[in-house]
């Protein structure tokens, strides 16, 4: 069975940028936490959008299909709480999920 990346995309007002960041860097262990995911990256969008803000997007790599639904079952509600009440005027968050189909990595070693 093939992994799923669940992946979170933000748009952050320019406002509230500094202290989201703050935020999302103990939000992601907190999803980590739950033991329903085996990883996560942080990264920043480098397309500019038009409505301004700066877009990030965090991808956490569920082990299967079971283990997202569970996610979802189980924690998703509480963890996105917090953020909805310290940025629900600031930000802008849509979900995707995306099934690893396969994955290659190059040893420069």
């Amino acid at each position: 069975m093939n992994s799923i990346i669940y992946n979170v995309t933000i748009n952050i007002d320019d406002s509230a940028h500094k202290e989201w960041l703050v935020w999302i860097k103990e939000h992601i262990p907190q999803v980590l936490a739950t033991g329903k995911f085996v990883d996560a990256k942080l990264t920043k969008v480098l397309v500019e959008e038009d409505m301004g803000g700066t877009t990030y997007s965090v991808q956490y790599k569920a082990p299967s299909r079971e283990a997202l639904n569970a996610y979802y079952a189980e924690d998703a509600d509480r963890l996105r709480q917090d953020g909805l009440k310290k940025f629900a005027d600031k930000m802008l968050a849509f979900r995707t999920e995306l099934e690893v189909i396969d994955e290659y990595s190059v040893n420069f070693n």
